[in-house]
């Protein structure tokens, strides 16, 4: 056996807490050192690698260049990945003390770093006589392979890896093998429609808090209204409806679980949970473990349903693990992330990559290529034709979602479900069970939600992945698998599907062939010879005249002659869009021609399907499988391609005729140009489109969901925009507008309940009156605010280009007095772990646009003061413009002000999240009007002061005892 390659130990490092003010350095003798940047840069060039946390950010603190994978450093949240996968933990030393079990010092420096390393190699010790060490034991020899600089320590903590002789040094890595696999169970009946009392919700919610739980006097009330959610339907096609507005504090989200968990019990039934983004859906889960301690009940109880494009997917892992390992000592870099990775997977509940229990930290130390590599965001699942289908996470979730009482899905999969069933072909199971029962948790992003899922965009992108999805690689060195080759077995099964499918393959070059957005930047006489861009072109040179590649141009020519510099934007915002109508001629008649060839491609796609459907029903006895296999590529056709181009040639007919002026359109149509994201291939190069939305996205969704739903429940603490007690009718009227409840037929119950918090002595709110718009004012407003509330403190953009700029002028002097300074879109983790850490670090302040403004939960001290750059006028695009337009009444500036209200109160909620909280709230745009100010809870005063005279005062309010009113 050859001799194990030699590792430096970590007990010998330096160990590094870098910031971008004083950086702590503890020295291989013992020395605890305080040094600046450079001076901790001079001395780390010195000293052999360093034990730290979260290498890619210590290197940003120091203006360091990034290193790619396998690193010279020992990083602790390696170790931790692999000693606990997943954990979630915040990639911070105090972060991962606090995962650790242990409790840190307020001023957390250099030598906590080697009491961590030790903790982690203790859990590891413990492990080696386990079942779970000899896991870990042959995992051990593909990341000594890949030359993981923490090999050396673990295999003296377990002991070293196999002899590469006695079993193949990746199988560790190949957990298809030993993954569970799912089994069929018999169909779920459909629920019974027994009522849930409000006695009885109000009991249950009792037992989930247990004793000694915080009053919320509406809670109990909460949930006692959201039982008529859960009243037997009356009539097909009119689900009971129910808007209930619960401000901040109230806890509605124990307070609908508790009525949900008692329907689905009493039922055998699925109520589905819905919310607006990946990190709610993991709050909403967290909370459900207060009704189900138990991790086993609540894996059977609860399953959590995403897009597939955010799972694991073995085919695709399978396919970098074996180029890696064909490559031989060149592949061996790609091994580390993959061994983590499996690591990480067989631990996993459910393989959620996105959101889920891998820590959203991967990405950034082991590289976000691997991550895109191993999920399926191109559609490219071929069920039941996958060797690794029965260990497939998104099937075993599919399965459990069919036995499960509580899904907690999100609004855009929600409506791709209801949309998806109501274009299934008759006969055909879809793969989640349409459920009677709804829960909407921020429900005032439903029209938001609708207005994504509903729309349908004619884009060079869309397009050109359509055909991609058809075609497969066409030459290139990608993985992608065309129709040919997932078909390929059963065409020898089914003949009669060879002719359409070879005319679908021959349609399908009517889309825009690799290469096209270069031709589209280079205009529509640009040469196509292969000198002009050598490493651009594809192996094979596109069609000269193909349809969607000329209309795609006949639009980026229209909308360049008539977009127009937007003089009401200070940053001098080029407008990126459009009207449609009047088309001029190479419009029309590009559309013309390639409206011809999408029906070219249409009529054989239809007919593809339904000779596969016709085959599933004459051939009773077709191998299960078999048959599972062909209906998902079914509904995958369906989705995929035939709702598309059907979507595509709609619009291209209707744009032959102009709207008239005394209707009032269903549809908004619109030219816009996106950048691409940035590549070899793609530097500088730009999409368009034709953008279709309904004028009311609520239509669609109302119409989709209002056949299965029995009942349907929409929570927020922002439902109404609701000015003074006086105009309660017209805001619930309004909000039944907003939210599509006009649409069922039968009229919603409204409730509202009060917030619990006393905020006019718990907050203050002020508007900054000589903050200019310019990025050196803002910044020192920033700076200054965060100074004075000592950390603690959130602040909200409009731009991200602002956002950016700001975070670059104050990050520095702010950590330089322990305030770290975290950023969205500047940091490259994933928002939820963003938050993670600023609850964590309690000191800490974090930088963030919308995301950030809606739905963040941080109780406490670790959030005391929200700053908001600018007010958040909705961006006048010609969607908003024309729905301003026709949906206001009359009244387009109210239309406005109503938005601007709603996401004023969204950032407010922020701050007070329990009943000790205090807090403050800044908006720096000294021209936000006073009519606004009604967005702010009752009681709460907002002063107009001087920056100066602001800093005064938050540092009197805050240093203050809690007892102290808004008046004294």
């Amino acid at each position: 056996m050859p001799s194990a390659p030699s590792f430096p130990s970590p007990f010998d490092a330096p160990a590094l807490i870098a910031r971008r003010g004083l950086s702590s350095l503890l020295t291989p003798d013992g020395e605890l050192l305080d040094l600046s940047a450079e001076d901790a840069r001079e001395k780390l060039s010195q000293l052999p690698p360093p034990l730290l946390v979260h290498g890619p950010a210590a290197l940003r603190a120091l203006d360091l260049t990034p290193l790619s994978q396998p690193v010279p450093w020992f990083d602790l949240l390696d170790l931790f990945l692999f000693v606990l996968p997943a954990t979630t933990v915040a990639p911070t030393p105090r972060g991962l003390a606090i995962a650790l079990g242990l409790t840190p010092p307020e001023t957390v420096t250099a030598d906590l770093l080697p009491l961590l390393c030790e903790n982690l190699l203790s859990r590891l010790r413990a492990k080696a006589d386990t079942q779970e060490g000899a896991r870990l034991r042959a995992l051990l020899l593909p990341l000594t392979r890949a030359d993981w600089i923490w090999s050396g320590e673990v295999a003296d903590a377990i002991g070293s890896a196999s002899d590469p002789g006695s079993a193949h040094p990746f199988d560790a890595v190949r957990i298809w093998r030993r993954l569970p696999r799912w089994e069929e169970t018999a169909p779920r009946p459909a629920p019974s429609s027994q009522p849930v009392s409000p006695r009885a919700a109000r009991e249950r919610l009792r037992q989930i808090l247990g004793e000694g739980a915080e009053e919320r006097p509406g809670q109990a009330d909460f949930a006692s209204v959201a039982t008529s959610a859960f009243e037997p339907r009356e009539t097909l096609g009119s689900p009971n409806v129910v808007l209930a507005e619960a401000g901040t504090g109230t806890g509605k989200t124990l307070g609908y679980i508790a009525p949900s968990s008692l329907w689905a019990e009493q039922n055998d039934g699925a109520v589905w949970v819905s919310t607006y983004t990946r990190h709610l859906q993991r709050q909403i889960e967290q909370e459900l473990h207060r009704l189900y301690p138990d991790e086993t009940t609540l894996r059977q109880k609860v399953v959590v349903r995403k897009g597939r494009e955010n799972y694991l997917c073995l085919l695709n892992m399978e396919d970098l693990l074996n180029t890696a390992t064909s490559r031989g000592n060149d592949g061996a870099t790609a091994l580390l992330p993959l061994a983590l990775l499996a690591r990480w997977a067989e631990a996993s509940r459910d393989g959620d990559l996105m959101g889920g229990d891998l820590p959203g930290w991967f990405g950034e130390l082991f590289g976000h290529g691997t991550l895109y590599g191993v999920a399926d965001r191109r559609g490219e699942c071929i069920h039941a034709a996958c060797p690794h289908y029965q260990a497939c996470f998104v099937e075993h979730g599919i399965r459990r979602a069919r036995q499960a009482d509580l899904v907690v899905a999100n609004h855009a999969l929600v409506m791709s479900q209801a949309a998806w069933a109501s274009l299934a072909p008759p006969g055909l199971p879809d793969e989640d069970a349409a459920p009677t029962r709804y829960v909407f948790d921020e429900g005032h992003h439903v029209p938001e939600a609708a207005d994504s899922a509903f729309a349908t965009v004619l884009s060079g992108l869309e397009a050109a992945e359509l055909r991609r999805w058809l075609l497969g690689a066409e030459g290139s060195r990608s993985r992608a698998r065309g129709l040919l080759r997932r078909l390929d077995d059963l065409v020898e099964r089914i003949p009669a599907i060879d002719a359409p499918l070879h005319a679908v393959l021959q349609a399908a070059r009517a889309l825009p062939a690799p290469g096209w957005s270069t031709r589209l930047k280079s205009g529509p006489d640009a040469s196509l010879a292969e000198e002009d861009a050598p490493s651009l072109l594809p192996l094979e040179e596109p069609e000269l005249d193909n349809p969607a590649e000329l209309f795609l141009q006949a639009l980026d020519q229209q909308l360049k002659a008539r977009r127009s510099q937007n003089p009401q934007h200070e940053t001098g915002y080029i407008s990126t869009e459009c009207d449609l109508h009047p088309t001029n001629d190479a419009v029309q008649k590009t559309a013309e021609d390639l409206s011809r060839a999408l029906r070219r491609l249409q009529e054989p796609l239809i007919l593809l399907t339904k000779r596969l459907e016709a085959q599933v029903e004459d051939d009773p006895e077709m191998e299960a499988p078999t048959r599972q296999r062909i209906e998902a590529f079914i509904r995958t056709l369906h989705r995929r391609a035939i709702s598309r181009v059907t979507g595509w040639v709609g619009m291209l007919d209707a744009l032959q005729t102009p709207p008239e002026a005394d209707i009032t359109p269903v549809h908004i149509d619109f030219i816009r140009t996106e950048r691409l994201p940035r590549t070899r291939a793609t530097q500088g190069d730009h999409d368009v489109g034709l953008y279709r939305h309904w004028l009311d996205p609520t239509i669609p969704f109302a119409s989709t969901i209002q056949t299965p739903a029995h009942g349907l429940l929409l929570t927020s603490a922002t439902l109404r925009d609701q000015t003074g007690p006086e105009d309660g009718e017209e805001s619930w009227h309004a909000a039944e507008l907003r939210l599509g409840a006009t649409h069922f037929m039968k009229p919603p119950i409204r409730a509202s309940l009060m917030s619990p918090f006393d905020y006019a002595k718990q907050t203050r709110a002020y508007v900054v009156t000589d903050v200019s718009v310019e990025i050196a004012s803002l910044a020192h407003a920033f700076r200054a605010l965060f100074e004075t509330a000592g950390g603690g403190a959130l602040g909200l953009f409009t731009a991200i280009r602002r956002l950016r700029e700001v975070h670059k002028r104050i990050s520095e002097p702010l950590e330089t007095q322990g305030f770290p300074l975290y950023a969205q879109h500047v940091d490259a983790m994933d928002n939820a772990t963003l938050v993670d850490v600023f609850r964590t670090e309690t000191h800490s302040c974090l930088l963030g646009t919308d995301a950030m403004r809606d739905g963040v939960d941080v109780p406490g001290e670790a959030l005391r003061m929200v700053v908001f750059e600018k007010t958040p006028w909705p961006r006048p695009d010609i969607l908003h413009r024309e729905r301003r337009r026709l949906l206001s009444e009359g009244r387009p500036s109210d239309y406005d002000d109503r938005i601007t209200r709603m996401r004023l109160r969204q950032a407010f909620g922020r701050l007070i999240r329990r009943g000790d909280d205090r807090g403050v709230f800044v908006m720096l745009d000294r021209r936000m009007p006073s009519r606004l100010l009604s967005a702010f809870p009752e009681g709460v005063e907002v002063r107009r002061l001087s920056l100066v005279e602001t800093l005064k005062d938050i540092g009197a309010f805050l240093t203050s005892p809690s007892s102290v009113s808004s008046e004294n």
